[in-house]
């Protein structure tokens, strides 16, 4: 098995209200920021063994269906990167 890193961005759908999106881009036009829209998302970063990127995405989609998002109001993105090496030393 291999080591992954599973990025997961989780969005909200269209339509749905973004009451944190909507302060934060009324607080960058009246710092003079030009800008058409703007959505949050969170993003989750989740490091596990598999045996191919493509079975590490499917239990990083698993996750996020189960847990880390609401499918009726959110979307999600799964990215899976050969996990670097060098970042559990650093913890």
């Amino acid at each position: 098995m291999a080591a992954y890193t599973a990025s997961v961005t989780v969005r909200l759908k269209p339509g749905v209200l973004d009451p944190e999106a909507e302060t934060t881009k009324r607080a960058l036009e009246r710092l003079d920021f030009d800008l058409d829209d703007l959505r949050s998302a969170d993003r989750f970063e989740i490091d596990l063994e598999a045996p191919s990127p493509e079975a590490a995405a499917e239990r990083a989609d698993a996750m996020a269906e189960r847990l880390l998002t609401n499918p009726t109001i959110h979307d999600c993105t799964v990215e899976v990167e050969p996990a670097d090496p060098a970042a559990g030393a650093t913890r």
